[in-house]
């Protein structure tokens, strides 16, 4: 089994956490209310603290998607909306606005991985044809 490097799925990587991360953000409510799921600690706090998981899975990626050619806008918005992500997470317990944000972030981070396909996309592309000619 060939071992594939992170750095040329990265972008893949960020997204599947990033996703991951809304349903299970989701579906935290309604497992606490409809669930005997709560009424085991250990189950529980494992399940609450996969916040954890997902911010250092986004730090990898984030951090794997920008070490190579991409776009300093790319960059900037990948570290920005990164950044954003894990504070509202580690927040969420303050205030429950600090939830919401750990949604728009997440989003922004999937929004941003897919730009940074298409950019490497068009760019290996471009690259690629004007080797050719």
């Amino acid at each position: 089994m060939k071992w594939i490097p992170l750095g040329q799925k990265a972008d893949y990587f960020g997204i599947t956490g990033s996703v991951l991360c809304i349903i299970h953000c989701l579906l935290t409510p309604i497992l606490a209310m409809s669930s005997t799921f709560i009424r085991h600690d250990a189950l529980w706090a494992g399940y609450l603290s996969m916040d954890y998981v997902f911010i250092g899975i986004n730090v990898l990626a984030v951090f794997s998607a920008t070490r190579h050619e991409t776009t300093k806008g790319i960059k900037i918005a990948l570290w920005s909306f990164l950044s954003l992500f894990a504070t509202a997470l580690l927040l969420e317990e303050v205030n429950e606005i600090f939830e919401y944000v750990a949604y728009a972030a997440s989003v922004g981070l999937v929004v941003s991985h897919l730009r940074n396909i298409r950019y490497c996309r068009l760019h290996h592309t471009a690259r690629t044809r004007t080797a050719v000619s």
